[in-house]
């Protein structure tokens, strides 16, 4: 398939980024840039993307300027579908969640990435819609400490469950604050959106889709090649199999429940996520009982042939 005069420059930036630890001249020379990896919104292939950027608060910040044009960019889009993203930054590289701003923060946030880059006053100027301000925040949610070195599969399956709850108590924290700040409303008019709703989406998004990702893992890869050494689980495994549709219709009812979190009533919204908590929990404890102790034995990394 040919490609467009904009995709040979972005493949250009990217090969020269990368060739020269994160320095790019021409046109970005001298600026802030960093490469941002998306995953396709309905495509599901990775994109690559230059970027410029500021630094605000200890976190990166991202412009969806789109040169002014009328339309958000593509990986915009993309990463509204998939927040998990993948970041290069001179030398190093690292996973991040994308965040976009909302209301007064994202205000304050584009006023601050003015100050740092006028140029995107100008682009702003451009358009009618409001240039999406994101941040790139740490994709482990705060406290999460990874196992000590992983030597076993047994080690690995673990790992990825500690991720896996340490995403929903995060939910649970945003969900909190989110709250918190209706709460402390005073005075006449509506309260102020805290602007948590899409930090609470896309961390929930993340949850759902790294939950997903792993049953698929576990449906296609773990179970029939330990399957293959243990035949007698096959009753075990189809039950966990089950387990894994129920716990699919669990996700989307979380997901729907917290796409109302701003005109929820609390108590009763608590309920139903302490609910759905503990059910997404029991879950991982008995992949835990069952799994756990089969993959002891299974060296990790595994072993090349």
């Amino acid at each position: 398939m040919p490609t467009t005069p904009a995709q040979d420059f972005n493949r250009s930036v990217i090969e020269e980024f990368r060739a020269n630890r994160g320095k790019v001249g021409g046109w970005f020379e001298g600026e802030d840039l960093l490469l941002l990896t998306t995953t396709g919104a309905r495509s599901g292939a990775e994109h690559t993307t230059p970027l410029g950027f500021v630094r605000h608060e200890g976190v990166l910040l991202v412009v969806g300027s789109n040169l002014g044009a009328p339309a958000h960019p593509a990986w915009y889009h993309n990463l509204l579908a998939h927040p998990q993203v993948r970041v290069e930054l001179g030398t190093d590289a690292f996973d991040a969640l994308a965040v976009p701003a909302e209301g007064a923060r994202r205000a304050e946030l584009f006023e601050a990435v003015v100050r740092a880059a006028p140029g995107y006053a100008d682009y702003q100027e451009r358009t009618t819609r409001p240039l999406p301000v994101v941040r790139l925040e740490p994709a482990d949610p705060d406290g999460w400490q990874p196992p000590a070195r992983i030597r076993t599969l047994a080690g690995k399956l673990l790992e990825v469950h500690t991720w896996l709850r340490a995403q929903l108590r995060h939910v649970g924290a945003e969900t909190e604050a989110h709250f918190a700040a209706r709460a402390a409303h005073t005075g006449p008019g509506v309260p102020p959106t805290p602007g948590l709703g899409l930090q609470i989406r896309q961390r929930c998004l993340a949850f759902c889709q790294g939950l997903e990702f792993h049953h698929t893992s576990e449906d296609a890869h773990l179970f029939p090649g330990t399957l293959a050494h243990h035949p007698h689980l096959e009753p075990v495994f189809d039950r966990l199999r089950e387990e894994h549709r129920t716990v699919a219709r669990v996700q989307g009812e979380l997901v729907a429940l917290l796409g109302g979190v701003a005109i929820a009533e609390p108590e009763r919204f608590r309920a139903e996520l302490a609910r759905m908590t503990a059910e997404l929990n029991a879950h991982l404890d008995h992949e835990e009982e069952v799994l756990l102790p089969l993959l002891e034995e299974v060296p990790w990394p595994p072993s090349g042939p």
